[in-house]
């Protein structure tokens, strides 16, 4: 009971109550909740601060950034349940709702210009300090796969991935929403003689296809540009047939800001913790990790789903009933 009256004493406030009700859908960075609540830095971090000593919320540091998100566990559902006492009329909700989609389409914009200009020079940029041929050989070991098999790759860019498994599989579709990304990919599957290997433009966030098809989904370089990367990972999840399995490859943990600036990246990397409490919030077994060192270290993730697919959910829904 404690904890109940701690988490309504820290929401009965306007300010509080809208900042859960912003953070229902996801992660935000303090500056970008200043720019909705239309107040100043210090009043929302004290905001803040009231909301995460509560337990309603959680503070992550990447770098320069600190992203603020619903807590884990029995936290993040109590906030949950105070937002949806809100009304859905309510006008500063409303009004939040839309200064959110606007940073929203904006971060959107940005990678949609970012991915424009670097796509014909795409395999250079994505390869970073780790060699592509290296990650090749090591993602074709951990991820041995048959010409009776189905490949989906998630975000595929140049095709890089399906230049990777295609001769070993059956069939291959690559998804992205980059015209420019598929207009390179095509030209290089054209080169390859990949005839086994399909394209098809695509939100992988919400995939167009029908679900538990696929005996392997591959993630390649994708998630540390997203701002909801776990919807990735559940939209992958559901494209798989059971037992089929999941290949992330990613960033670890950096510190290299400019990143963001020039390259467009949401995420400074991931570790291997997070990754694996999104894993096992949509069902799945995490079977294999490998890391390959490097000053932007490059991390593989393998695991395998059992059972059905998982619903179609926000992530804050998918662990215990409240927030991940």
């Amino acid at each position: 009971m404690d904890n109940v009256l701690e988490a309504l004493r820290a929401a009965a406030d306007p300010t509080r109550l809208r900042i859960l009700g912003l953070l229902e859908s996801g992660e935000l960075t303090v500056s970008e909740l200043v720019s909705i609540l239309g107040q100043s830095q210090p009043r929302v971090s004290r905001h803040l601060k009231v909301l995460v000593d509560a337990g309603l919320l959680e503070r992550i540091r990447e770098g320069s950034w600190v992203f603020h998100r619903l807590s884990l566990g029995q936290g993040g559902a109590r906030a949950r349940a105070l937002v949806h006492l809100i009304p859905d009329d309510d006008p500063l909700r409303a009004q939040d709702t839309t200064r959110l989609k606007e940073i929203e389409n904006h971060r959107a914009q940005v990678a949609e210009d970012y991915f424009r200009k670097y796509a014909p020079e795409w395999d250079r940029l994505r390869q970073l300090d780790v060699d592509e041929e290296a990650v090749a050989a090591v993602v074709r070991e951990m991820l041995p796969l048959t010409r009776s098999q189905k490949l989906l790759d998630l975000g595929t860019g140049t095709g890089r991935m399906l230049q990777v498994f295609g001769p070993d599989v059956g069939e291959a579709l690559g998804l992205d929403n980059s015209h420019e990304m598929l207009a390179v990919a095509r030209s290089n599957l054209k080169r390859w003689g990949m005839d086994n290997c399909q394209l098809r433009q695509a939100d992988i966030l919400a995939l167009p296809l029908v679900y538990g098809t696929f005996d392997a989904v591959v993630v390649h370089q994708v998630l540390h540009f997203l701002d909801r990367p776990w919807m990735a990972i559940g939209e992958a999840v559901r494209a798989l047939a059971p037992g089929g399995r999941l290949l992330i490859v990613d960033l670890g943990p950096h510190d290299v800001e400019e990143l963001r600036e020039q390259h467009a990246h949401r995420r400074l990397g991931f570790a291997d913790e997070e990754i694996k409490d999104w894993l096992q919030a949509q069902g799945l077994t995490l079977e294999t990790i490998r890391h390959l060192p490097g000053k932007l270290g490059v991390t593989i993730w393998l695991a395998r789903r059992i059972g059905v697919a998982a619903m179609r959910t926000e992530p804050h829904m998918m662990n215990q009933g409240a927030s991940l």
